[in-house]
């Protein structure tokens, strides 16, 4: 499949480029291309009306469409030397009916227009190619479809009756003395390849060194980047993600070049009989797949290291997963090696399906295995050491059910006696399992490296901070945004590693079959079921990359950004609000809805929201202000008619607002809107106590002064700068009245900070003689005795 796409892009650049000479005409040159391109569509069609297998079919479908990316790269460069040629004719300006125009002008003019008409021609012939060619890979793709869905749907006796076993058994002497031709072929190239000295001494050597690698060496690879990791790699995360790596590619290059090194040796001997080959090659190949499904396997689990551990699971889980990663590998070694050889082997038609549901039933019987020790130890994790349940994953959970009800159908599939398709979808789920398993060890590294590598504190943000004055902040973002688009990248190709060993006849199929749902016609009503199931999953698609672009915004891109927590609210909130619009208008879209019949839905549904739905516009509206003008944010403190707190959420509908009981208060938007409130931190976050007293006229003020500036100084939450300042107001009434203000780092602290102030100042001015209260009142009714007399109320207080 990769060799295929290699191919693909080898031929593309090949058609697509002009000729390489610095003097040539682009005209020529694109001409040379088309015809170049047609000559291939004429190989190809004609190749593709013989007998292709699979594999041609693929080739020939890549071909097709590298002619079509080729007719269309020329069209373009000729459309441009089209529009050349008119504006040299425009600068020619139009020729006057019955003036003799200059000889060389109508000589540059007849040639722009035999030139014009050549290339007029060249575009209309590689449009009509492009067409051609997109034609042919179609009829290409579906004709693999069609075999695809037949081989899929093709139905054999079930392997529970002796019906599928019969024309085995009646074909077995003959595959039988087939294999025994085969083996003895294989006998006597080897025992000629021994005879010889340098046979034995290739086979020597090969075997020695492939001994040598998968044994002494690995290790010492293993143990070297272990110890480079601990004593040269910083303590961060990139040590256990690179160590990971590591670990992965030597337990895999490492057995992989040992095996070369085996086969190597027996071709060199001439051990390897021309049928045999082949096999070479598979077990090269084999020992390749199996020692990266067993090293993905323990750099995952590291079982020996919890610490190094990627995957947060817990030790008894790595332990009872860490054996299955063994029989992974060796379920994949055995049934790649036993298809390779019924080929190469030339087997019967029934002995080809009985190993076919042979690997089906091992694959069944792995999966079944892994899934029942996977239920067992997450069960036995979901009840932590001390004894209280741990939250479920939902993710692992819905993994789960998935890889359970695929199997159920690979298993109803083998019983029914559809032994390809139970073939497939069991391969398929240990091939997405071991895909699955890499592409989350490729994200945490990618993650890790590139965060590590452009970190705030760490070397490149140094550099570039000292030497160009780029903010530190910047060189973090652009990790953070570097790894995004990086894991996307990887994740794409993991989608197309999914369907690598089984060719794209099921992509293919997957295509053919969107397009053939067109669904069904009553009137002028159409009903089409796969419009419908297409938006909910472009709907349900589209509010999963909301969700996981909010969650990386909220999580890691604007926390590395220097803006504050009412910043970052807003950012967030409008992104996942113009996600969800987006997300509505594809699915409507993916419906067939088109703008205008959208713009049309929304005038009724304005009719309704006119009537209905004020308020809810209202706050929706003010909520978009709040969030673009942000008056109130995230952390302010606000005060609302008699209650006050922290500004905890701010969404398009109303605002959250903790007050001090604990409990939340919900307005509406529009209440922040067209109302006053009070924003006590907006401006200035820090926080003013005031206090107010008296003392008799003859104290000694300057000693109350002093006596205050100590405590205000002995307050921890007071600040110095600015600095409390104490004020006479006024005397009155044979006392003295003083004013002070001192300021806290947030109105927060205000009342607890106050009452400390005050706890100090009812204690140590009466110490010190001082007597504290307020100016003496007195209440005279009217007409009543004069002072001093009956009826006269006294009410000085002295505190």
């Amino acid at each position: 499949m990769i060799v295929r796409r290699l191919l693909f892009v080898l031929l593309s650049l090949l058609l697509a480029a002009p000729v390489a000479a610095q003097d040539v005409d682009p005209i020529v040159s694109a001409t040379q291309t088309l015809d170049q391109a047609s000559a291939n569509f004429k190989a190809v069609d004609t190749a593709f009306n013989g007998r292709t297998d699979a594999t041609e079919r693929g080739v020939l479908h890549d071909r097709a469409a590298a002619i079509k990316a080729a007719a269309t790269a020329q069209v373009t460069v000729l459309t441009a030397q089209l529009a050349l040629i008119d504006a040299r004719v425009t600068q020619l300006g139009p020729a006057t009916p019955g003036i003799a125009e200059a000889p060389d002008i109508r000589t540059q003019r007849r040639q722009l227009m035999q030139q014009r008409s050549t290339v007029d021609s060249a575009i209309k012939r590689g449009k009509l190619l492009a067409v051609e060619a997109d034609q042919l890979a179609s009829e290409i793709g579906a004709s693999q479809a069609d075999e695809f869905s037949e081989r899929m749907s093709q139905r054999l006796w079930s392997p529970l009756t002796a019906a599928f076993w019969r024309p085995v058994v009646h074909s077995l002497p003959r595959d039988i003395r087939r294999t025994g031709l085969f083996i003895s072929i294989e006998y006597d190239a080897a025992w000629r390849g021994l005879s010889t000295v340098g046979g034995a001494l290739s086979v020597f050597f090969g075997t020695l060194a492939a001994l040598a690698l998968a044994w002494p060496a690995r290790i010492a690879l293993r143990r070297l980047g272990r110890q480079y990791v601990i004593d040269r790699v910083p303590g961060n995360r990139v040590r256990r993600s690179g160590l990971a790596l590591w670990l992965v590619a030597v337990g895999t290059l490492v057995p992989w070049l040992a095996a070369i090194c085996f086969v190597a040796g027996l071709r060199n001997a001439d051990m390897l009989a021309p049928s045999w080959d082949g096999l070479g090659d598979s077990l090269v190949r084999a020992v390749f797949i199996a020692a990266f499904i067993s090293a993905l396997g323990g750099a995952l689990l590291q079982r020996k290291q919890p610490s190094w551990r990627l995957i947060p699971i817990l030790d008894d889980t790595a332990e009872g997963l860490r054996p299955w990663s063994f029989a992974t590998a060796g379920v994949g070694v055995a049934s790649l090696l036993l298809i390779d050889f019924g080929q190469a082997l030339g087997a019967s038609g029934p002995v080809t399906e009985a190993t076919d549901g042979v690997v089906a039933i091992i694959h069944i019987l792995l999966l079944l295995g892994i899934l029942v020790s996977g239920a067992r130890l997450r069960s036995r994790a979901m009840i932590t050491e001390d004894g209280e349940e741990a939250p479920d994953r939902a993710g692992a959970a819905f993994v789960s059910l998935g890889a359970w009800a695929l199997l159920l159908v690979s298993v109803l599939a083998l019983l029914t006696g559809y032994v390809a398709l139970a073939y497939f979808l069991s391969r398929f789920i240990v091939w997405v399992g071991i895909v699955a398993a890499a592409l989350y060890l490729a994200l945490v590294a990618t993650d890790d490296i590139c965060t590590s590598l452009f970190a705030r504190d760490g070397r490149i943000a140094n550099t570039f901070h000292q030497g160009f004055g780029v903010r530190r902040s910047l060189i973090d973002q652009f990790g953070v945004a570097l790894s995004a688009l990086l894991r996307l990248v990887l994740i794409g190709f993991a989608a197309s590693f999914v369907f690598a060993p089984f060719g794209s006849n099921f992509g293919t199929l997957l295509g053919q079959i969107g397009q053939v749902s067109k669904g069904v016609t009553i009137g002028q009503i159409t009903i089409a079921p796969g419009a419908i199931l297409r938006a909910g999953g472009v709907l349900i698609g589209g509010l999963f990359v909301v969700r996981g672009a909010q969650r990386w915004l909220t999580s890691r891109y604007l926390p590395a950004t220097e803006l504050d927590a009412g910043a970052r609210n807003s950012i967030a909130m409008v992104a996942r609000y113009t996600g969800l619009i987006l997300s509505v208008l594809w699915a409507l879209a993916s419906l067939g809805i088109g703008i205008e019949r959208i713009a049309l839905l929304l005038s009724a549904l304005s009719v309704g929201i006119g009537f209905g739905l004020q308020a809810i516009t209202q706050n929706f509206v003010s909520g978009l202000i709040l969030l673009a003008e942000r008056p109130v944010k995230i952390g302010d403190w606000v005060r609302i008619g008699d209650q006050e707190g922290d500004v905890k959420r701010i969404s398009v509908r109303a605002t959250e607002i903790q007050i001090a009981d604990r409990s939340t208060l919900i307005v509406p938007n529009s209440e922040l809107i067209t109302k006053s409130i009070v924003n006590k931190t907006m401006a200035d976050p820090l926080g003013r106590i005031q206090l107010q007293f008296s003392v008799p006229l003859g104290t000694d003020v300057g000693q109350v002064r002093t006596m205050l500036a100590t405590m205000f100084e002995e307050a921890p939450a007071v600040l110095d700068d600015p600095g409390p300042v104490i004020f006479i107001d006024s005397i009155a009434d044979a006392r003295v009245n003083l004013n002070m203000f001192a300021y806290v780092r947030s109105p927060r602290d205000v009342y607890p900070a106050r009452s400390e102030i005050l706890f100090k100042l009812l204690q140590r001015m009466p110490e010190a003689g001082i007597e504290l209260g307020t100016t003496p009142q007195q209440v005279q009714w009217i007409g009543a005795a004069p002072t001093g007399a009956e009826g006269v109320i006294d009410t000085g207080e002295k505190v």
